[in-house]
């Protein structure tokens, strides 16, 4: 007799499986598993792909491609957001070092034009296109794959929480946001009063409160709300 729907239910609480297909449980820490496995299957040269900055109301979104030595693996690596500022700068010299590394970018007026999904698409397209050598496979963080990566006939995989589950994506991750850091850093000296040097253009309070202030920049993203609705009010204030 079949089991009532409540009992099969409570029957399968706790059936975990690291099925890399199901893409559902992440690990503890990063390994080389999804890289091992794809070069069992003859795809020699893996590449992990992550971007950072969606979020920002300012500033580029920037994406990297990372090749790593399965011999020479830096120690540590991990989702960027989980590790110290003083822990990714080390990992970022030796993973710079001690790997293949391309970092690129979708600019603000990209992002304006075609929506932050697209850009940090393209962004992971231009990271990939940059690399030294051709990738036979690529793992890439998040659900979606890039259709240019598809077009360009590439074999992908996309792998949810990736960053915190395979150490290439984890790498690609500590690239970019690093890379970016200090493109912010560096605007935040042109353009001072918007801590982008901490907020790394983020919507922060202060961010915020700066913009109501101070105005909008030529780095600032005009498609974001924030930003959008400063700009709709300052055009009705000079009606």
């Amino acid at each position: 007799m079949p089991l009532p729907l409540a009992i099969c239910a409570l029957a399968n609480v706790g059936v975990l499986r690291f099925d890399r297909g199901m893409n559902t449980l992440p690990k503890t820490a990063p390994d080389y598993s999804f890289e091992t496995l794809a070069q069992e299957n003859g795809h020699l040269i893996v590449a992990g792909v992550d971007e950072v900055g969606r979020g920002p109301l300012a500033g580029p979104v920037t994406a990297a491609a990372v090749v790593l030595d399965s011999a020479d693996i830096p120690e540590g690596l991990n989702d960027s957001k989980k590790l110290s500022a003083k822990r990714r700068e080390l990992l970022y010299a030796q993973i710079m070092a001690r790997a293949e590394v391309s970092i690129a970018h979708a600019s603000v007026e990209e992002i304006d034009d075609m929506n932050i999904l697209r850009a940090s698409h393209l962004a992971m397209e231009r990271a990939v296109a940059g690399l030294p050598r051709r990738p036979d496979h690529l793992l890439i963080d998040g659900n979606m794959i890039p259709r240019g990566l598809t077009a360009e006939g590439y074999s992908t995989e996309a792998i949810i929480k990736g960053d915190a589950r395979s150490v290439s994506i984890s790498a690609a991750s500590i690239m970019a946001k690093i890379r970016r850091d200090r493109i912010m850093w560096d605007l935040a000296q042109q353009f001072p009063g918007y801590g982008w040097d901490t907020n790394a253009g983020y919507p922060s309070k202060s961010h915020r409160l700066a913009l109501q202030k101070l105005g909008v920049t030529p780095h600032h993203r005009r498609s974001f709300k924030p930003v959008h609705n400063i700009l709709y009010q300052s055009k009705n204030l000079s009606d």
